[in-house]
């Protein structure tokens, strides 16, 4: 006969286990007591350049809504792939996030990842604010328009090339876009890095670059370089006479870099609430927003699902360029 004592402890086991258990499968997802310690948000770009500082920025200003320092952890190479990766293996606690850009899908888009899937293997959480490209043009080459640029495109092949920071990077899709979009042919030739792509503009080594606004701006200002026209569907407030592609002739040419918050994929609901929250906060406060509006962005408020739908939209559009650059 069992006795009652023996009951007991066999019940009391029995329970134990059953509380391991569910403890394991369902981690505590409530993000009241949430952070408990620091925070990391991975650049996927060396230290020093636009994006890091704009990440330093960002986290300084989270971490003051936090209540917990946040850690910019820098891991450049591949393309942002290797910072990518890195998130995309975190545990899904909040406690790892990624400072992604437009870098992300055009990447992605380029030459895919055995390491993660860019759609399933990250939670969007928030998008801080976008901004056009510039197409400009080394100072010398006598070109003050797109008009100027397909003419001379169409008549002397071959002196036209483009530069860009890199095989995936926006800048080479961009150009790799207005090629299909205007049925020219230009040369593609990537640097590693933007600052050298603009070294060898500014001397004439190569012609036209779709930059980033950050990349160019003082260039431009400075009239060291033309600028031929902006890649968003609306102007920049920054260069208001400087026409858009699509009021170039290029219809329908609407391309912007964004800067946005990934976390790896199951990252509690809660917890991308707050984070969301947060980041909306953020950006309509001086620091980051004045940042971003001097860099020519302009600033977004919205859901994990706004941010979901158009990194879903831009990965199928970016994916479809390089679809019909592989079937020339």
């Amino acid at each position: 006969m069992i006795s009652t004592r023996s009951l007991f402890v066999a019940c009391a086991t029995l329970i134990g286990a059953l509380s391991g258990i569910s403890t394991s499968a369902a981690p505590n997802t409530d993000a009241g007591d949430w952070p408990k310690q620091a925070v990391t948000l991975v650049v996927p770009f060396a230290p020093g350049g636009g994006t890091d500082s704009i990440a330093r920025e960002f986290a300084q200003e989270l971490s003051k809504s936090l209540g917990r320092s946040v850690i910019v952890e820098n891991r450049g190479g591949g393309g942002g792939s290797i910072g990518a990766a890195r998130v995309a293996h975190a545990k899904p606690d909040g406690y790892t996030l990624l400072f992604a850009t437009s870098t992300f899908a055009t990447n992605a888009a380029w030459e895919g990842s055995k390491a993660y899937n860019p759609r399933a293997d990250f939670t969007p959480i928030a998008l801080l604010g976008s901004g056009p490209l510039m197409l400009v043009a080394n100072k010398n080459l006598g070109i003050d328009s797109v008009s100027d640029l397909l003419k001379q495109i169409h008549d002397k092949p071959g002196t036209i090339n483009y530069c860009s920071a890199g095989p995936g990077s926006i800048n080479h899709l961009s150009g790799a876009l207005f090629q299909q979009k205007t049925g020219t042919n230009i040369s593609h030739v990537p640097y590693r890095g933007s600052g050298p792509a603009t070294m060898d503009l500014l001397a004439g080594r190569v012609q036209i670059f779709f930059s980033t606004m950050p990349t160019m701006l003082e260039q431009a200002r400075a009239g060291n370089v033309k600028v031929l026209a902006v890649t968003t569907a609306t102007r920049s407030s920054l260069f208001p006479a400087v026409p858009t592609l699509d009021e170039a002739g290029v219809k329908g040419f609407d391309i912007s870099t964004w800067w946005g918050l990934l976390g790896p994929a199951k990252l509690p609901a809660d917890i991308v609430a707050k984070l969301n929250a947060a980041t909306n906060k953020i950006t309509g406060q001086a620091l980051v927003r004045d940042r971003l509006h001097t860099e020519g962005a302009t600033i977004f408020h919205g859901s994990p699902a706004d941010f979901r739908n158009k990194l879903n939209t831009e990965l199928a559009m970016w994916q479809g360029v390089v679809q019909r650059i592989n079937h020339k």
